[in-house]
């Protein structure tokens, strides 16, 4: 079994679950906060999955992590993620099972469902994912509203399809989504071209360092949302958007305004698709770069 090290362990740490944990220790993440499993993002430990993907999950799992979020083998090839594809469905259902860990959602790159997208869904279906997640639409950095409109309406037409197969597309906000037109951010409308009933969000919480206001965000906007936060949120002494170095102002961010959304801010289109498309909920009790 291929040793997890605490540069790895820490950074899947930093994107692991629970919102009432925001100061705790990894090793102690064992409770359900808002009923929620506690998971992690698979890509802060990357190369330990590249050498030894059922161990890997073993050791996640020892430490407390109960759901993962993978990423594909064929848009992630180059990052070590190919290897997955050398497991049939039944196999890599076998390997999460007897880690213990569950999976509902994955990142795809926006490159390879404009290249084979059946093939994407097909393999997300077979090994029964709900969700398929890309971390940008690709735009060009310095887009016009024209460039938005064209990403947004390619991806709602990627997400009809992904919807006939019974999966949702979801949209992490990196580079593309950071950029503004004529004053307006990106991300901001896309809310508004995106379709609500296909597309649903996964909050890069690492963009309130950028001044991005997650307590704003989600109680504002009314769609669901998945909730994520990943390493190298503030890095040393640096301080974010609320004026505090470490994570203090993440927490006033994420706090303010608790009483009027809390588990709210899991909510999904209805109270059916809840447990089948909880998110893979996450914070920062560690913040250090993966």
């Amino acid at each position: 079994m291929c040793a997890l090290s605490r540069r790895e362990f820490l950074g899947a740490a930093a994107t692991s679950a629970a919102i009432g944990f925001l100061g705790a220790n990894p090793l102690e993440l064992s409770a359900e906060p808002l009923g929620l499993p506690i998971g992690c993002q698979i890509w802060p430990v990357r190369a330990s999955i590249a050498k030894d993907f059922p161990g890997t999950l073993k050791q996640l799992a020892g430490a407390g992590f109960q759901s993962i979020e993978l990423c594909s083998p064929y848009g992630y090839e180059e990052f070590g993620f190919g290897g997955l594809a050398k497991y049939s469905p039944a196999e890599l259902r076998k390997i999460l099972s007897d880690a213990g860990v569950t999976c509902i959602s994955s990142h795809f790159s926006i490159g390879e469902l404009r290249k084979n997208q059946e093939r994407s869904i097909g393999w997300a279906k077979d090994i029964d994912l709900t969700q398929m997640l890309v971390p940008s639409l690709g735009g060009p950095k310095k887009p016009t509203m024209d460039d938005v409109k064209r990403a947004a309406d390619e991806y709602n037409k990627m997400a009809e399809r992904s919807a006939k197969a019974d999966i949702q597309q979801g949209l992490h906000n990196e580079e593309f989504e950071l950029s503004t037109v004529n004053g307006k951010r990106t991300y901001d409308i896309l809310f508004e071209l995106l379709d609500p009933k296909l597309v649903t969000f996964q909050f890069q919480v690492s963009t309130v360092s950028q001044g991005y206001d997650a307590a704003e965000i989600f109680h504002q906007v009314s769609r669901p949302f998945h909730f994520h936060a990943c390493a190298g949120l503030v890095v040393g002494n640096q301080e974010n958007c609320a004026g505090r170095t470490r994570h203090a102002g993440l927490e006033e961010n994420l706090y303010r305004g608790k009483n009027r959304r809390h588990q709210e801010l899991f909510r999904r289109n209805g109270s059916a698709e809840d447990a089948r498309q909880r998110s893979l909920s996450a914070s920062t009790p560690s913040l250090t770069s993966a």
